[in-house]
This record gives structure tokens, C-alpha cells and sequence, in this order.
């Protein structure tokens, strides 16, 4: 599944060309993807300008005029283009790549904007994604919201929030991490490489970062640290663009090269003057990577 840093980095893509567009026509080549799509969205969406994008954890939210956001979820392989020229300009005149696989694109948001017209085309081979239509206003009632915790890239994240969360838990320190109650949007790749950053084993006990009286211990300060700065970075090399990903101009990200300790098995730890070698162990049945020399 995409990461927060990918969803990110395909709303930054796609901000240019809709927001304020208006939307003259939603197509929608298929009635479901993951799930079935609202059988009142392509008309609820018709004619209506797109104030803004924006995201919540892993999904990407489409702010429409009139109190209505598509909620989308990009699943194992979805992607967006944009491609510029009317209806019948094909191939036309392309800001972006076209993707090779045009039998999978399902949803099509045919835009008027100020630059003329303009479709944003969503593709997806597997059909792993979704889309849903609600309420802006309700927003933290749609089901996936409901208890989130903050955002990694927000100023709601610090020690002493995880102090009051981590606290007297005998977790381990990823799965603590991975709950989406605890931390929205943070997912396994950035969680190995933030426990490595951190120096911190993903079998510590999660509870073993807080004092007695429930202070956050100089590790948790450091967690914290590598948290926002591994998020930071990803989202500045635009995504992981792990398997099917890409950006919306059609290339992929290179964070996937600078992984420190994910995906590593066998390789030397990074990590100055350490010695040790990336080991792979599996939790909750999810792969983790990490070096047992350093960290503890």
C-alpha cells in the first residue's frame, strides 16, 4: 500500500491543475473498484469547482463546492495523470505521461480551468483503490477517520503526546507505532527507518520509553525526532514509489534509494562505527528491518 509520503506527494502533483478547476463532467468507466462507487457521485460532482486538496493519512481528499469531498484511496497500485487538450485531442498535448495501461483507467474528472480544458485520470490495474463522496462537514465521522490519531507531520505529534500513549504498554515499539490510533498514516517502511534513526529495537516494549511518572524518556525524544524528519525527507524525495507507484507527472520518487535499514537484509548497518549487519524479522506479520547491534 502507498505510504503517507506517496499520498503526499500525489496531492502536491495533482494541486496545480484541479484546484479551481470546475468539474464538467465525471466519468466513470466502471461501477465499483475495491468497492462499489457511489451511485451518486459522477452527478453529485458535476458542475462543481474543486476548492482544494488535501490529505488525511493515507487518503487523499477532493474538496468540492457545496459541502461534498471524494474521499480516495490509491490501494496497491493506483495512480493519477493529467493530461491537458479537449476530448477529442488524442493523444493531444500532454503535461504529463500517459500511462501505458489505458484499459485500467476507470475514473476520468474532465476539468474546465482557467488554463483550458484538462483531464485528471485515475488508473489502477489491481482496482485495490476506492472513492467515496461526503460530507466536509462531517469528515471526522467517515468511518476510516473515526479515532485516528495525529498527524506525523503535525505539531500534535510530540514526547509527551507518545508519552501519555506508549505508557505502561508491553507492545512491541513497532506495533505501537503502527496504530493508527496512536500515529495517522505512519506505515512499516517509515517505522523501520525511524526505530533505526532512533537507535530503537522493534521488539522494545513500547512502555519501556516512559518514565515511572510518566515523562518521556531521551529515547522517546529521539523517536519523535526521527518520526517527523524520516516523513520530512520522504515526502521531499517525493515517495517511496515502492512496486506500482508513481507521481503524477509519471516518474518515480528515489527514496527507495536511500532506505537505511528497509529492505536491507544482510547489508551492513549504515550507522557510523556499528559493525552489524540489517537483519529481517516478521511481527504481526508485517517484515521488519533492523540491526540488532545498534539498536536496542
Amino acid at each position: 500500500m502507498p505510504e503517507l509520503p506517496e499520498v503526499e506527494t500525489v496531492k502536491r502533483g495533482l494541486a496545480p491543475a484541479m484546484e479551481g478547476a470546475s468539474i464538467a463532467r465525471l466519468e466513470l468507466r466502471r461501477p465499483d473498484l475495491r468497492f462499489p462507487l457511489p451511485e451518486n457521485l459522477a452527478e453529485a460532482a458535476a458542475g462543481r469547482r474543486i476548492l482544494s486538496l488535501g490529505r488525511r493519512a493515507k487518503y487523499l481528499l477532493i474538496d468540492l463546492e457545496g459541502d461534498q469531498t471524494i474521499v480516495a484511496h490509491l490501494g496497491m497500485s493506483g495512480s493519477f495523470r493529467v493530461e491537458s487538450g479537449g476530448p477529442a485531442a488524442a493523444p493531444g498535448d500532454f503535461h504529463h505521461p500517459r500511462s501505458k495501461d489505458e484499459k485500467h483507467d476507470h475514473v476520468v474528472f474532465h476539468l474546465t480551468a482557467e488554463s483550458g480544458p484538462l483531464r485528471v485520470i485515475y488508473n489502477d490495474p489491481r482496482r485495490f483503490g476506492f472513492m467515496h463522496l461526503w460530507k466536509r462537514s462531517e469528515l471526522d465521522t467517515y468511518p476510516a477517520f473515526v479515532g485516528l490519531g495525529p498527524e506525523p507531520t503535525g505539531n500534535a505529534l510530540d514526547a509527551d503526546y507518545l508519552a501519555r500513549r506508549l505508557a505502561g504498554k508491553s507492545q512491541p515499539l513497532k506495533g505501537a507505532l503502527l496504530d493508527q490510533t496512536v500515529i495517522a498514516g505512519l506505515g512499516n517502511i517509515y517505522v523501520c527507518e525511524a526505530l533505526w534513526r532512533a537507535h530503537l529495537s522493534p521488539r522494545r516494549k513500547a512502555g519501556t520509553l516512559v518514565t515511572p511518572t510518566g515523562r518521556p524518556k531521551k529515547e522517546l525524544l529521539l523517536l519523535t525526532e526521527a518520526i517527523r524528519a524520516v516523513i520530512a525527507d520522504a515526502i521531499l524525495a517525493g515517495g517511496s514509489s515502492l512496486r506500482d507507484h508513481i507521481q503524477t507527472d509519471g516518474s518515480l520518487g528515489y527514496f527507495q534509494h536511500s532506505f537505511s535499514v528497509y529492505d536491507q537484509e544482510g547489508e551492513a548497518c549504515r550507522t557510523p562505527g556499528c559493525g552489524g549487519t540489517v537483519a529481517r524479522i516478521v511481527q504481526a506479520g508485517r517484515s521488519s528491518f533492523y540491526c540488532a547491534a545498534c539498536q536496542k
